[in-house]
């Protein structure tokens, strides 16, 4: 297959808002062993994106400074030892940076097959999250059918994302979010109660909801913010875990005394630092576990935007606004 000697790409001359973000030209990227070059058809952006966009999350060591953490498209070159994926294969990936671009390079180990029916915009609304969700609610907090869950953010991508995977193994679920419009999306995705917090107390209705025991296990995005309402939350030998700081990293007088009592474990990850190998354990999971739910049509993205790649200002626009309901997607010509 014969490659261009440039791509288009987003470039980020500076820290700021959106508007610090301008289309370039550079070289493709190289390929190190066991990686692949996928020609990118469709880009998800993502709150790390916003957050490196402003500064506030260096990609790791060796990765591409290149804004983008998901990707969907076709394979047009392979690296040494790569064995499991051929030329004209379709595939999604998390991405350790360079999403953003006409060209990708990802590790072999987290790219996976666009499940059955799926297109390029589609199949690029499912690493990040459902990476995310996988590894932190049920690998890392140990979600089992039967028990409860509470999920904040319910329709971030993320939220949208665990409450169905939520549900599919059978988990109850309570989800927050801010408006009656998002609630009822919740509801729609398999929460058995919406939880409106921006005119309801969560702690009283989650212990209304589960007759004072609380829940199983809380998926928060929000941190120090929640953070004493979380413990709260939680039944015994419950497990708060902890992907994101939107309401902030520091808790001033804390009572730990609850986690005592109530035998918490609180745990917490990024994605992004993790190891090849890390993500490969995970993308094998989904593979076995999570891809046959979206063959089958038991789990589904939800895709609120699609905006042409040249609109990547506008897309961050929308994710800093908090008005979508599930995944933004950039789609390249």
């Amino acid at each position: 297959m014969t490659l261009p000697a440039s791509m288009c790409f987003v470039d980020l001359p500076s820290y700021g808002p959106p508007e610090v973000m301008v289309l370039g030209s550079s070289a493709l990227p190289s390929l190190g062993p066991g990686e692949i070059l996928v020609r990118v058809e469709a880009a998800g952006v993502n709150r790390p994106d916003v957050a490196q966009r402003q500064g506030i999350y260096p990609p790791p060591k060796g990765a591409s400074p290149v804004l983008g953490l998901e990707i969907a498209g076709e394979v047009v070159a392979l690296g040494h030892g790569v064995k499991e994926y051929e030329i004209g294969d379709k595939v999604c990936a998390l991405a350790n940076g360079g999403g953003y671009a006409e060209y990708c390079a990802v590790p072999a180990g987290q790219a996976l097959p666009w499940p059955t029916g799926f297109d390029a915009v589609q199949a690029a609304a499912l690493p990040e999250t459902f990476f995310t969700v996988w590894a932190n609610l049920f690998q890392m907090a140990g979600l089992t059918e039967g028990e409860t869950v509470l999920i904040h953010g319910g329709t971030s991508g993320i939220g949208t994302t665990a409450i169905q995977l939520a549900k599919a193994f059978g988990a109850e679920v309570f989800a927050t979010a801010g408006s009656v419009e998002k609630c009822e999306a919740c509801v729609r995705l398999g929460a058995r109660r919406a939880i409106n917090y921006r005119e309801e107390d969560f702690v009283e209705v989650i212990r209304t909801e589960t007759g004072k025991r609380g829940v199983d296990t809380i998926l928060d995005m929000i941190g120090a913010r929640y953070f004493e309402k979380n413990l709260a939350c939680l039944a015994k030998d419950g497990c708060l875990s902890i992907i994101a700081f939107l309401g902030g990293s520091t808790v001033e007088r804390l009572d730990l005394t609850p986690i005592m009592v109530k035998r918490l474990t609180i745990t917490g990850s990024t994605m992004r630092p993790r190891t090849a190998e890390e993500k490969r354990g995970i993308r094998d999971e989904l593979v076995a576990e999570v891809w046959p739910l979206l063959e089958a049509g038991t789990v589904a993205p939800v895709i609120h935007s699609v905006l042409p790649f040249a609109d990547v200002i506008e897309a961050h626009r929308l994710m800093e606004s908090s008005r979508h309901i599930g995944k933004i997607i950039l789609k390249l010509p």
